[in-house]
């Protein structure tokens, strides 16, 4: 496994690669690995000749009150998980050297980066596209691997990898759990114990809301206020927002049907979580 810290020195590498036509596998990260990273790792090590991660925790996608300056970064540990799951490269940048003085260009996807969680956090999802266009750039992956947990991260990357013509697939791979049901996130590590208990419940009411929906319920409102309630009723949590939504617009529904997000962010002490289930509702 080899870990490195040059653009240009990954660039290189990659154009000897492409010479001997391997394919490369690209999963981007932040760090702080956990299963549902490591899923992601595997399936881009079974379906690709190279198997590239990166770990960089990108500033430009925190806000000011945000928790850039604490976010986990354990790199002994990550670097070890990644090594005994066979990554071939890991790509492990410094902030200056993706942001160098004078830095001055952004990307955004309008529209889809103002719902749901760019609401709560304006400037996200520029900051996401931004560095994960450099990514595009950098490594020129044949496919990148995402987690349906981040879905409206997921969203706004597919619309932009194909609005400026990025030659790499994009796969999202199913959310990993703990056995309580809570999708796994980096961002766990901050929850008490009795809040972790208590957010399982998430995952729960989106449950609970679709058995609702395929067994008739059309009103997308009464959809949200059952999980409203749910969350409110059974945990200390902090409901920024419930929403139903179509999965492929991010369009809030007002009668249910076609492709359908339901999503949450709720907050527990530090720690902001979200989920999501999406399905078809004919």
């Amino acid at each position: 496994m080899r870990i490195i810290k040059s653009s240009q020195r990954l660039q290189r590498i990659v154009r000897q690669l492409r010479k001997k036509n391997k394919t490369i596998g690209f999963v981007p990260t932040m760090g702080a690995l956990h299963e549902g990273h490591l899923s992601l790792i595997r399936k881009a090590k079974k379906e690709n000749d190279i198997c590239l991660l990166s770990i960089f925790v990108n500033p430009l996608q925190f806000g000011p009150r945000e928790d850039f300056h604490h976010y986990p970064r354990p790199v002994r540990s990550d670097n070890l998980l990644a090594k005994k799951e066979k990554v071939d490269i890991i790509f492990h940048p410094s902030g200056k050297s993706m942001y160098p003085s004078g830095f001055l260009t952004t990307v955004e996807v309008a529209q889809l980066s103002d719902a749901l969680c760019g609401r709560s956090r304006p400037g996200h999802f520029r900051g996401v596209t931004t560095v994960v266009a450099k990514l595009l750039n950098i490594v020129g992956p044949n496919i990148m691997y995402l987690g349906q947990k981040d879905a409206q991260q997921a969203i706004i990357l597919k619309r932009m990898v194909a609005d400026l013509n990025f030659p790499t697939t994009i796969k999202i791979c199913p959310t990993v759990r703990e056995k309580g049901g809570l999708a796994l996130s980096s961002r766990n590590k901050y929850l008490t114990a009795r809040h972790r208990q208590q957010a399982a419940i998430l995952y729960r009411s989106l449950k609970e809301a679709k058995g609702k929906i395929k067994s008739g319920e059309r009103r997308a409102t009464a959809i949200i206020r059952h999980i409203r309630s749910r969350i409110e009723k059974m945990s200390a949590g902090r409901i920024d927002y419930v929403a139903c939504v179509d999965a492929r617009t991010l369009v809030p529904l007002q009668t249910i049907r076609g492709h359908v997000m339901l999503a949450l962010a709720v907050k527990f002490g530090e720690a902001r979580l979200i989920d999501n289930i999406i399905f078809k509702v004919s």
